[in-house]
């Protein structure tokens, strides 16, 4: 039986036939893609016949001019435009965590590890816990960074210090010997009066009188009393207000900010004459600038010292007021033996003042040692500040 083929009796395509005369149907194009398409997936084999059939077609048509736009390229720009999905695809999934990640870059830097921007800073030491009792080594060394304005704890240990009076924490009063409780609490208060005043109050800190904290102290006892109010007065080497008192020359420095650093602890136990005794044992690292200039330098100063309140009720003693049995303290980063009674930091763009030290190399943050009691002892340098 003799078959006819869609082109006349007798003729295969292209043998003899008229060109066609209409365009290629939207069904015949879209079947022409997808034999095409399996074509190159599955290469070497031999396209089907009616793809044969459509790709002569299209020859003829181009060679008129008529072929439909791109049909020689139409596997492969469809495989291009699934790639171009693919990367786009990609790009959404890689960009969207990559921004956020950018964005809290910008607005934390320290989160990134080292200094990558070359700032010379890290982030701030996190707050330490209060110490409770002597600390069995000194504080590890801190991050090398260089004390700013914004910053001026920085590269220093006690970055992580209570500021000020938030760290002269009073222990919880209970009665010892013959006192009450109410009467040590009257001790401990006392004595973070003291120390506050003398320490951290900025008149005091800027040369005025520090009349607190001479105000809880025993009249009675008066040599004390006459050798700092002499002190305050008119300086000198046997009467240096510095042995109790924490001050600068306003017209030589000023303080880097409003925080004084502060680390320490008190204790308190039964005195000998129907009394409480306390021990305060705190160092202050305090901030410095000269005026004009944004240098930051730190004095650190640590103070010892032991006070008593007597039942006024056995002794003859005033009231409301303690009495100092030992007053020691040792400072880092001041000049030596210059008694105008001021504390003169040393800033390394300027020419140190006073004496050269003499003395050993200490590190002003250790409290892992009691505090020396040699007061001929020469005045040394420091280890770091």
């Amino acid at each position: 039986m003799t078959g006819r083929s869609p082109d006349g009796p007798g003729q295969g395509p292209g043998e003899g036939a008229e060109p066609p005369s209409s365009s290629i149907s939207d069904e015949e194009w879209q079947t022409f893609l997808q034999d095409a398409e399996r074509d190159v997936r599955s290469a070497p084999k031999e396209p089907s016949a009616r793809a044969r059939m459509v790709t002569e077609r299209l020859r003829q048509q181009d060679a008129r001019g008529e072929a439909p736009p791109g049909w020689r390229t139409g596997p492969a720009g469809q495989g291009t435009y699934a790639g171009a999905a693919r990367r786009r695809r990609w790009w959404a999934v890689v960009a969207v965590p990559l921004a956020v990640a950018v964005a809290v870059v910008v607005v934390r830097p320290s989160l990134l590890p080292g200094d990558p921007f070359g700032s010379g800073s890290s982030a701030p030491a996190p707050p330490l816990p209060e110490e409770t009792a002597a600390p069995s080594a000194p504080p590890p060394s801190a991050d090398p960074s260089t004390p700013t304005l914004a910053r001026p704890f920085a590269g220093s240990p006690a970055e992580g210090w209570a500021d000020g009076a938030a760290g002269i924490a009073v222990p919880r009063a209970k009665a010892v010997g013959t006192l009450s409780a109410a009467r040590v609490a009257q001790a401990l208060r006392l004595t973070r009066t003291l120390l506050i005043d003398a320490n951290l109050d900025p008149a005091t800190l800027r040369g005025e009188r520090p009349a607190q904290a001479l105000g809880v102290l025993e009249p009675r006892q008066s040599e004390l009393v006459d050798r700092l109010t002499t002190a305050l007065r008119a300086p000198d080497e046997d009467h240096d207000p510095l042995s109790m008192f924490s001050r600068f020359d306003p017209g030589e420095v000023r303080p880097a900010g409003d925080v004084v650093k502060t680390r320490g602890r008190m204790t308190f136990t039964a005195g000998e004459r129907a009394s409480v005794v306390v021990r305060a044992d705190y160092t202050f690292v305090y901030p410095l600038v000269r005026p004009g200039s944004d240098e930051v330098a730190r004095t650190i100063v640590r103070r010892v010292l032991d006070v008593e309140l007597s039942d006024p009720a056995r002794y003859r003693v005033t009231p409301g007021r303690i009495t100092v049995l030992r007053y020691d303290q040792e400072v880092g980063n001041t000049a030596c033996d210059v008694y105008d009674g001021y504390l003169h930091p040393r800033f390394d763009s300027a020419p140190p003042t006073g004496a050269p030290p003499a003395g050993p190399t200490t590190d002003p943050y250790d409290r892992s040692k009691e505090i020396g009691t040699d007061r001929a002892q020469a005045c040394g340098t420091v280890s770091r500040t």
